[in-house]
Order: structure tokens, then C-alpha cells, then sequence
């Protein structure tokens, strides 16, 4: 079993916020692999179906994004899944906006998701699809305001091809 887990905040005021990329590419994904209907178990959002012969589980944490380790933790212990199974897709400021890139393990560069789930497994050493949102661009608007403003239009209409590149990521190094 694989958990890939869709960094976001529920709720339709967040919606094309540029921090919950996790949640718009897990609606990209769930199309693409024809996921079953989401349930809620976990404080989350789950869904689990065969790719390569793997299940997979993508979740949703619902607990907002500072208390995402909580559903975390619980689904790998209810899978009876390690840490090495957890993949998690979330927006990264350090990149350019449609920056994909992969990675395991390393700090939480202040990205409260990530904070959450290294706090509670107690561990680092999960695999990270970073996707670039870049950083603001004018030294008054700060972080926390750039990463819960929407997308701009062109970023939005830009989001499907990039997606295609953490589906190829997950098929290449994960699944």
C-alpha cells in the first residue's frame, strides 16, 4: 500500500488557493486512475484503487493544513503502513511557479503541513512532490497572504500540464 497524500484546507474559500495545490492535483489524479467516490475516515478524505498492481490511497487531510499530520498518522497506522509509503504533494515557495520536483527527506522549510506530519510520525524520511508557487513578488504581500491567494488566471489554466508531470513522477519513483 501507497499513500499519497494531497496537501490542502477544505472549504470552497480555499479552493484555488495556490496552497492547496495537494488537493488540486489529487482531483487530476483521481480522474486520471478513476478513483472511487472519496469516504471520510482519518479526519480525511480517502480513496484507494490498483495502479501497477499497487493500492494506493490518496487522502485529504480535512483537519486544515497546520494539523495535517494528525489524519496522516492515522491512516498509516490503520494501513499498517512505514513511513517509506508515504508520498506527499504540496506547494513549495522556493520553487518557480510549475517547478515539479521530487524529493525524500530534509527540513520543513516552514511549510506548516509538512511541519505537522514530521512532528507526528516522528519522521523525515517520507518522499515530497514539491510544486513551485514561487515566491511573492512584492516585498510588502506577505507569504502567508500569497499562498492563500488563488492562483491568477493564467497559473490556473497552466495547472493540467504540470500535473501530468507528478502523475509521471509517481509512475517513474513511486508506484
Amino acid at each position: 500500500m501507497k499513500i499519497i497524500t494531497c496537501l490542502g484546507n477544505p472549504g470552497k474559500k480555499y479552493e484555488k488557493n495556490r496552497h492547496n495545490i495537494g488537493f488540486l492535483a489529487a482531483d487530476y489524479l483521481k480522474n486520471r486512475y478513476n478513483f472511487p467516490a472519496f469516504r471520510e475516515k482519518f479526519k480525511a478524505l480517502y480513496s484507494t484503487v490498483k495502479i501497477n498492481n499497487e493500492d494506493v490511497t490518496l487522502l485529504l487531510p480535512q483537519t486544515f493544513m497546520n494539523l495535517s499530520g494528525e489524519s496522516v498518522t492515522a491512516a498509516l497506522g490503520f494501513f499498517k503502513c512505514s513511513i517509506e509509503d508515504l508520498t506527499v504533494i504540496h506547494d513549495e515557495l522556493e520553487l518557480e511557479f510549475g517547478e515539479v520536483r521530487l524529493k525524500k527527506g530534509g527540513g520543513h522549510k516552514g511549510h506548516n503541513g509538512i511541519r505537522s506530519i514530521m512532528q507526528l510520525t516522528g519522521s523525515s524520511d517520507f518522499y515530497r512532490i514539491r510544486f513551485g508557487i514561487g515566491r511573492p513578488h512584492h516585498p510588502a504581500y506577505s507569504v502567508a497572504d500569497y499562498v492563500l491567494a488563488d492562483f491568477s488566471q493564467d497559473e490556473y489554466s497552466a495547472l493540467g500540464r504540470y500535473f501530468a508531470e507528478i502523475d509521471k513522477i509517481l509512475i517513474e519513483n513511486i508506484l
